[in-house]
């Protein structure tokens, strides 16, 4: 004798899928949907030099930058400088002024020869030994304004280091950076300054 097998039921037809299911499929298309598009707009969008701010100084002529050097010489920034003037405001204590810091001295060197181009630093709340152990580490050759009563940075509204302005040969203020700079970003506001009429 032998064994029949049972019939087997055919599986049911699909029915309606439930709502939870539907809705975390379409939840992750959209996600996909809008990364892909962030990554077309990264991918395509012109990348940012360095972070400049507005500033009511730009377009208007610089506030005056003179005093005592941190080697006690005095100095003073022509009213029309004649060239391009970086000025940058740092602290020994601020990180990111010391990231920057060999970078400075690479535009400052590349700019020597030329004369198109000069680096003149402030203090911004600190202590002048200890700047002055700075700068003598990092080999800085260029002017470096003690600022011991803050009055500088207040004509510059500067809030904290590192923070940099870039002057054009006429004296007008044309860009203000509140993050590290490196010597390309600095080419690259210079050139666009020349473009514009600097």
């Amino acid at each position: 004798m032998t064994d029949v097998a049972a019939p087997v039921d055919p599986p049911a037809p699909p029915g309606p899928q439930p709502p939870a299911r539907h809705t975390a499929r379409w939840v992750g298309v959209i996600v996909l949907v809008a990364a892909a598009g962030l990554i077309a707009v990264l991918a395509t969008r012109p990348p940012a030099m360095v972070s400049e701010i507005q500033s009511p100084l730009l377009g208007k002529m610089a506030p005056p930058i003179g005093g005592l050097t941190l080697d006690g010489q005095k100095f003073a920034l022509p009213k029309v400088p004649g060239a391009f003037v970086v000025v940058n405001f740092f602290a020994d204590w601020c990180q990111p002024c010391r990231s920057e810091g060999p970078d400075l001295v690479k535009f400052a060197f590349e700019h020597q020869q030329s004369g198109d181009a000069r680096l003149v630093s402030v203090v911004f709340n600190d202590t002048p030994s200890a700047a002055r152990s700075y700068q003598a580490m990092l080999g800085a050759n260029w002017p470096t304004l003690a600022d011991p009563q803050g009055n500088l940075a207040l004509s510059y509204g500067v809030r904290g280091p590192p923070s940099t302005f870039l002057i054009a040969p006429d004296g007008r203020m044309v860009a203000y950076i509140v993050a590290p700079v490196t010597a390309d970003d600095l080419d690259q506001l210079i050139a666009r300054a020349k473009a514009d009429g600097a």
